[in-house]
């Protein structure tokens, strides 16, 4: 890789880039159902997920897990403090 490309991309992600938009996603956990119960959902109902209580949110940005967190609360709303960044995934990429 030339030097020129280097000093290029590093301007880049110094400038604009660093600006632009990622959606975020935060995932609380997961869990399964039939068909059946997901057609009998209705105002109320529950549905159990296999996240634990008071377990840590999972971080998603453009669908790449970054980091784990837990709810707080922040000037009356509600807040996601990161406690852990996770590792980078090798070779998964999302376009």
């Amino acid at each position: 890789m030339s030097s020129s490309l280097i000093s290029s991309s590093s301007s880049l992600a110094e400038g604009r880039l660093q600006d632009a938009l990622c959606h975020v996603e935060l995932m609380l956990g997961t869990g399964s159902m039939s068909l059946r119960e997901c057609l009998a959902l209705a105002t109320g109902s529950v549905i159990r997920l296999s996240q634990p209580a008071g377990g840590y949110l999972q971080v998603v940005a453009n669908g790449v897990p970054l980091a784990r967190g837990e709810v707080v609360t922040l000037d009356q709303s509600v807040a996601v403090r990161i406690a852990d960044i996770l590792p980078p995934v090798s070779g998964n990429r999302t376009s």
